[in-house]
């Protein structure tokens, strides 16, 4: 628990800037060393947690080059002519791109390109940009239930749950616009002044062209993920295959360099994800999952499914979601998909009520704060208050009729 602990502090803080995996790359080490956790143990997670590594790897590869190719840039300019100069059709145009990118590119697109983008069109019209930013850290979390591909807690969950791509997607679309839908409703009420400001003129600036290349590659890359799925294929070659296409064509038009692909992909965090496995496996090794079994409720109910994601949010808040994660789906996993769907409800709307919930949303506090904008512990948190439960509650249900309509 102590070396856990002295992961997530320095993941929160990150003195210097240092990435997170100079504190959790020693401390698996040092997990092994003194004997917390046999080698065995180790090796076996590291190879439980690796094709979702390289799987998370491709997905940041994909959305890199995206950006590169002025996906999220033309995006931003749309949506601020779209707007035509009113925050709430900004909002709602924040919404439902910030939804689209964290379901179909991971939440890591949303909080690293998209945030920028949306707070320069904020500013070009002259609008407060506090909604919009906010929204940009909800949606990271909340927009990430629809596809395996969102998120690495979905990567973790569609692997325990035994489900088909497309079945994992049957399953959470209902929750996920129900989600969305209930926090849309929630910033409405919370930025009822900010919405309501008087404006400027709107930005007379035409958009630029979609980039259609990198549409493509993400549409028959989206289509391979099913296609890899019915066939019984892991879905991380068509990642793969989509991440390579525009590599490739980045490196041929002089755009990128080998080290820049090999920085995209972001290994020191994926060296962080192994080894906090590590960790948080040595942790459960020592008594947390008999702890957590005990008070985690049996069954298949609706209040079944409310127990299990409400006790996900509260872990998620304590110790990160990707911990919490990596805890509970083994307890889960015997109970069926519902469970462990239940659980993936919990760590993604969850992380919205701390800082410290999620990796994105102090990914996301940091973006913020070199753009100028002052992210307010308080008010982050009283919203959290607000749009957790809002949100969590008609989730849940929400998949509970999925699961009985759809089935498994």
């Amino acid at each position: 628990m102590a070396l856990l602990a002295a992961v997530l502090v320095w993941a929160v803080l990150r003195p210097r800037g240092l990435p997170e995996a100079v504190s959790a790359v020693p401390a698996a080490g040092l997990a092994v060393a003194v004997g917390v956790i046999p080698p065995d143990h180790a090796w076996e997670e590291i190879q439980r947690l690796g094709p979702v590594v390289g799987f998370l790897a491709a997905v940041l590869v994909l959305a890199h080059f995206c950006d590169v190719e002025g996906l999220f840039t033309a995006c931003g300019a749309w949506t601020a002519r779209w707007a035509a100069g009113r925050p709430t059709r900004l909002l709602t145009a924040v919404f439902a791109l910030a939804s689209i990118i964290t379901a179909v590119l991971s939440l890591d697109a949303t909080v690293v390109l998209l945030t920028p983008v949306v707070l320069a069109t904020a500013t070009r019209m002259g609008v407060q940009a506090r909604p919009h930013l906010y929204a940009c850290a909800h949606l990271s979390n909340t927009a990430s239930l629809l596809l395996p591909v969102s998120n690495l807690t979905n990567l973790l969950a569609f692997t325990a749950s035994g489900l088909s791509f497309t079945r994992f997607a049957a399953l959470m679309a209902l929750p996920w616009l129900v989600a969305i839908a209930a926090e849309y409703l929630v910033f409405r009420r919370f930025f009822d002044d900010e919405l309501a400001a008087p404006l400027p003129s709107p930005d007379p600036a035409g958009p630029p062209e979609l980039p259609l290349f990198a549409l493509i590659t993400v549409g028959c890359t989206l289509a391979g993920f099913v296609v890899a799925s019915a066939l019984g294929i892991a879905p991380a070659w068509a990642a793969l295959a989509g991440a390579l296409v525009l590599a490739v064509r980045a490196l041929l038009r002089r755009r990128a360099t080998a080290l820049t692909v090999v920085r995209s992909a972001a290994p020191a965090f994926l060296a962080f994800v192994l080894a906090l496995g590590v960790v948080v496996r040595a942790v459960v090794d020592h008594g947390l999952a008999d702890a957590l079994h005990r008070v985690l409720p049996g069954g298949s109910g609706l209040l079944t499914l409310l127990g299990v994601a409400a006790l996900a949010a509260v872990l998620a808040n304590l110790v990160n979601n990707l911990p919490a994660v990596l805890v509970l789906l083994p307890l889960t996993a015997g109970a069926g998909p519902g469970a462990v769907l239940a659980v993936l409800l919990g760590v993604n709307i969850g992380p919205n009520l701390t800082y410290a919930g999620s990796l994105a949303t102090l990914l996301w506090r940091r973006i913020a704060q070199q753009h100028g904008q002052r992210v307010g512990l308080g008010e982050f948190t009283r919203l959290g208050l607000l749009t957790v439960p809002a949100t969590l509650v008609p989730a849940v249900v929400a998949l509970w009729l999925s699961l009985h309509v759809v089935g498994v």
